[in-house]
C-alpha cells in the first residue's frame, strides 16, 4: 500500500513527480497534429475502447494503464486548442489554468465548509468580491462558484422565485413550499434562450407552462415590445410575472438582449431580472467592446462562465447577486458541517449559498489566470476573438456561395452554404460538417435558423487568424460543391 497518495514522504513525492512527468510527456506527444480531431466515427471509437473488463482481479499497474491510455484515449481526444475547433462554447484552456488544475486535484479541497478548505474558501470569497465589482455591483453583492451555466441559472431562478414569493406574495416558500396559486407564476425568456431555463422551471415545480418564450427580432435579440405585451397580458389575466431572463450572448448567435429596457419593465412590475451571461460575460474584459455589457449591474443576478470566453478548463462558473441576503434561500445549518457558532466567529462556510455540498476549488483558476495575464492581456484575447468574428462575417457576406444569419455581436457566426438548387442546401450542409469532422479533423457547429440547417463558427481561440478563416471558408465551399444529395 505504498505511494498511494502524495504525502510529505520523499518516496511518494518522487512517484508523484514521475507519474506527472510521464503523463505530461504523453499529453505533449498526443498533440502531434494541427487538426482538432483524429477522425474516428462513433462506431470505430466503440471498438477502440471496448474491453472485457475495466476492473481486473489484479491491477495492471501504472505503466500498463498509461500505455493503454496512450494507445486508446489520448490520440482520439479533441484538441480544443486547435484553430480547427470551433463548434461550441467550449474553449481551449490557458497554460496557467491547466497548472492550476494540478493544484486543485492534488490538494483536493472541498468548498462546502471552512475546515475543509481554509485558504481556498478565502480565495473564493476574494475572487467573488472582485467579480461583483467587475460587473458594477456594490459591496452589498455576493456570489458563489458553480459547476456551469446551467447550475448558475438554476440557482438564480431559485433565488428569484423565493425572493418574489416571500416579499411580494408574503408567503414563506422555504418553510411551506409553493403557494396554492403557484401555477399563476410566470417567467419570461427569449425563444432562443438556453434550455436550462425550462429545465429549471420543471425541477422547481413550476413546469414548462410557467415559461413564456418571447420572439426575437431580426438580430436574434428578445423583442422588447413582445415581452411587454406578454407581461401585460398575463397581468390582465390574473397571472403573476416574477422573472425575466435576459440572455447576454445566446448560445448560437451571441446576441445580446436589451437589458436597459427590460430592467425598466421589471422595476415597474416588481419582477426579478436575471442576466444569463454565460457566454457574453467575457466581453467585460475587452477594453474596446466592454460597453456592450456595461449595464449588467441593472440585473438582480448574473451568470458568469469561465470555461467559455475566459478560456479556463471545465468546470468554472459563478452566479453573482446584487443583494447578498437573497442567498438566505439556500442556507440550512447542520451540526456536522456549517455550525452557526463557527460562522459567528468568522468561519465562512460556502455551502450556505450553494446548491452543491462537495465542490471543487475552481476559483483558483480565475485567481491565477487573472493575475498571470492582467487586464491588458485579457483584453487582447477577447478583442481578437470578437474581431475575428467580424472578419468572418465580412468575407461570408461578400460570397455568393453563403448566406449569413445575422451580424455577430460577440464571437459567433452562423451561416449556410447555398447550393444552386437551394432545396438541397440543408443536406449538403449536414454532409459537409461530417466530412470536415471525420476526413479533415475540422470541427464546426451545426444548428437550425429559420427552418434551415446552418453551420456555426464559435470563435474563442485568439490564435485564429484571418488567413486561416479564409482557408476554412474555401475548404467548406470546396467540400460542399462535391456533395451529392
Amino acid at each position: 500500500m505504498e505511494n498511494i497518495f502524495l504525502t510529505n514522504e520523499e518516496p511518494s513525492k518522487n512517484e508523484f513527480l514521475k507519474m506527472i512527468g510521464e503523463t505530461a510527456n504523453a499529453i505533449c506527444d498526443a498533440y502531434n497534429s494541427p487538426s482538432a480531431y483524429s477522425g474516428p466515427t462513433p462506431q470505430e471509437l466503440k471498438e477502440i475502447v471496448k474491453s472485457d473488463t475495466i476492473l481486473p482481479e489484479t491491477g495492471l499497474g501504472w505503466e500498463k494503464v498509461l500505455s493503454l491510455t496512450k494507445e486508446k484515449i489520448l490520440p482520439n481526444l479533441l484538441r480544443t486548442s486547435s484553430t480547427d475547433y470551433m463548434p461550441h462554447l467550449h474553449s481551449p484552456a490557458t497554460l496557467e489554468s491547466i497548472a492550476s488544475e494540478l493544484i486543485i486535484s492534488s490538494f483536493n479541497q472541498s468548498m462546502d465548509s471552512w475546515d475543509q478548505a481554509p485558504v481556498a474558501t478565502e480565495i473564493e470569497v476574494e475572487v467573488t468580491r472582485h467579480l461583483c465589482a467587475l460587473y458594477g455591483y456594490d459591496k452589498n453583492s455576493d456570489g458563489v462558484f458553480t459547476s456551469g451555466g446551467s447550475q448558475s441559472n438554476q440557482t438564480a431562478i431559485i433565488l428569484a422565485r423565493d425572493y418574489f414569493i416571500n416579499n411580494t406574495l408574503k408567503y414563506d416558500v422555504k418553510k411551506f413550499g409553493l403557494p396554492d396559486n403557484f401555477k399563476k407564476l410566470k417567467m419570461y425568456i427569449s425563444e432562443i434562450s438556453h434550455f436550462s431555463m425550462e429545465k429549471s422551471a420543471h425541477i422547481l415545480g413550476l413546469g414548462y407552462e410557467a415559461v413564456r418564450k418571447i420572439p426575437v427580432d431580426k438580430n436574434k435579440r428578445m423583442d422588447f415590445a413582445a415581452l411587454k405585451a406578454s407581461v401585460e397580458s398575463d397581468i390582465a389575466q390574473g397571472n403573476i410575472p416574477f422573472l425575466v431572463v435576459a440572455t447576454i450572448g445566446t448560445t448560437d448567435f451571441g446576441s445580446i438582449d436589451p437589458v436597459t429596457q427590460i430592467s425598466d419593465l421589471c422595476k415597474k412590475h416588481g419582477m426579478w431580472l436575471h442576466a444569463d451571461a454565460a457566454y457574453g460575460s467575457g466581453v467585460v474584459l475587452s477594453k474596446k467592446y466592454c460597453s456592450k455589457v456595461s449595464n449588467l449591474n441593472l440585473c438582480d443576478s448574473i451568470t458568469v462562465d469561465f470555461h467559455k470566453m475566459f478560456l479556463l478548463p471545465i468546470s468554472a462558473s459563478a452566479v453573482l447577486v446584487k443583494n447578498a441576503a437573497t442567498f438566505d434561500a439556500l442556507t440550512i445549518h447542520a451540526d456536522y458541517l456549517n455550525r452557526e457558532e463557527d460562522e459567528e466567529d468568522g468561519y465562512t462556510n460556502l455551502v450556505d449559498k450553494s446548491l452543491q455540498t462537495t465542490r471543487r476549488f475552481d476559483a483558483l483558476k480565475v485567481w491565477m489566470s487573472f493575475l498571470a495575464r492582467g487586464r491588458n492581456g485579457w483584453s487582447d484575447i477577447i478583442t481578437s476573438s470578437m474581431e475575428n468574428a467580424q472578419y468572418l462575417y465580412k468575407i461570408l457576406s461578400a460570397s455568393k456561395d453563403f448566406s449569413v444569419v445575422t451580424v455577430p455581436e460577440i464571437s459567433s457566426v452562423v451561416f449556410r452554404y447555398v447550393a444552386a438548387d437551394d432545396s438541397k442546401s440543408d443536406e449538403i450542409n449536414k454532409k459537409t460538417r461530417r466530412v470536415l469532422l471525420h476526413k479533415e479533423g475540422i470541427v464546426v457547429g451545426q444548428t437550425i435558423s429559420d427552418g434551415h440547417v446552418c453551420l456555426k463558427f464559435t470563435l474563442l481561440n485568439p490564435l485564429m487568424t484571418h488567413e486561416k478563416l479564409d482557408w476554412l471558408v474555401q475548404k467548406i465551399c470546396d467540400i460542399s460543391r462535391t456533395q451529392n444529395v
